[in-house]
């Protein structure tokens, strides 16, 4: 293992098989790099030979190979070493054992494995699930991803848990992106503990819709799914998982870098549910309350702008009247057992739908667009449509004034409030 170059602003790394390449940037510049000989796969996509990637702030690389390379990096990045100790083989291993239930399931036209992976934050749980979605998808499969981090929003954004089918290897530079929109459902805060009642009714729905859109395609159905959970995994985040486990019908459960919680599952899944204990990989990067809200941010910021220099969005400006809209917020504090109605339960207050009124505190608020017709019909079991973020009200006119993806006038004016806010900057 080597690294070559005639300057510090471009280096030629040579890997030997089954080494991996990383390398992050914090500072505000960009990193060429190049695969010049060999191959090699960024999370299961494979590197392009002779092509260019441009990878900036922020990004956290891991550049994999089974059989050696030569790779190129034009830039200075903030941190840049080459890696033995990798668990790729292991994920590769699991893999062709998902690979196996597959092709089990193509012959009997079955449903696919169902695999949710679980583990404490920041231990490689999203990376993994990349990692397995890409080489389905090189085989020939169309799995369906699930995530259910409503911390971070990995196919949407954060506040929401999601679906999304994956019908191709992610973008090197920009992920996954699908011609089917996302299934996507409005949670409305950022961690589960917020409104747990809501949480589980959530993960419900979602669960019963991703079910449904495995049978609507043969192929879908024993591609299966892939389930990405959030770093909660104590007290009511465990029963999260359990309660996940049991809705998306689990096959297999991968646990990522803790014994005790592997041994938990073991002891409280179905007899019918696989459980696999993983480790994380030696690149994984703890990140600050601070990275984690700077990462929400740039998540809402991309819904609305796109990314700059790559593919960047123009939203729109609306102004829409108070009595056009019909405005709600799903839960309300929990009162006392003795302060509800007969027959009502304390923890019913979480799940209820209240009237807004709007006022100057919507201002920077997001707020998602759902496919609800009216109020009467079940909200909470609806997917929303998109978003939108409120930037301004006019108390006088009656009028807010929201940014938007698409021109006038809005799909839907059943609007649900979040907790999520964004400072729109432009």
């Amino acid at each position: 293992m080597t690294e070559t170059g005639n300057s510090k602003e471009s280096k030629d790394y040579n890997l030997e098989k089954d080494c991996e390449l990383r390398f992050e940037i914090e500072s505000k510049s960009q990193i060429k790099v190049e695969l010049k000989s060999g191959f090699a796969e960024l999370y299961g996509t494979e590197l392009v030979k002779s092509k260019k990637y441009t990878f900036y702030q922020g990004a956290k690389v891991a550049i994999f190979t089974y059989q050696g390379c030569v790779i190129n990096i034009s830039g200075s990045p903030d941190v840049c070493y080459i890696a033995r100790e990798t668990p790729m083989i292991q994920y590769l291993n699991t893999h062709s054992a998902i690979e196996q239930m597959r092709v089990n399931a193509e012959e009997r036209e079955t449903c696919g494995p169902k695999v949710m992976i679980v583990g404490p934050t920041d231990v490689g749980k999203s990376t993994l699930c990349k990692i397995l979605l890409n080489y389905a998808v090189r085989l020939g499969h169309r799995p369906i991803l699930s995530d259910l981090d409503v911390g971070q929003g990995n196919i949407s954004i954060p506040g929401t848990i999601a679906s999304l089918l994956i019908e191709r290897p992610a973008s090197i530079e920009e992920g996954f992106f699908s011609q089917l929109a996302p299934l996507v459902i409005h949670y409305g805060h950022k961690t589960p503990d917020f409104n747990n009642e809501l949480y589980k009714i959530c993960i419900s729905t979602l669960a019963d819709i991703t079910l449904e859109r495995l049978n609507e395609d043969k192929r879908t159905l024993s591609s299966g799914i892939i389930i990405n959970t959030c770093g909660w995994v104590k007290g009511q985040g465990y029963q999260h998982l359990l309660h996940a486990a049991k809705e998306f019908k689990v096959d297999v459960i991968l646990v990522l870098d803790q014994e005790r919680l592997y041994n938990e599952l073991l002891r409280d899944v179905d007899a019918g549910c696989k459980v696999v204990f993983l480790p994380k990989s030696g690149g994984v990067v703890e990140r600050s309350q601070q990275t984690r809200a700077e990462s929400r941010d740039q998540r809402i910021r991309e819904y609305f702008y796109g990314v700059p220099l790559r593919s960047p969005l123009y939203p729109h400006s609306i102004d829409i009247k108070f009595s056009d809209l019909k405005l709600y917020k799903i839960g309300a504090p929990v009162l006392p057992d003795s302060c509800m109605p007969l027959g009502m339960k304390a923890t019913d207050n979480m799940t209820k739908l209240w009237p807004i009124q709007p006022g100057p505190s919507l201002i920077h608020h997001v707020l998602a667009l759902s496919f609800a017709e009216n109020p009467e019909q079940d909200v909470l079991k609806k997917n929303v449509i998109g978003f939108v973020c409120v930037t301004n009200v006019d108390v006088e006119r009656q009028t807010i004034t929201v940014l938007s993806p698409q021109p006038r006038p809005l799909p839907n004016v059943v609007l649900l409030l979040s907790e999520l806010q964004f400072i729109d900057s432009h």
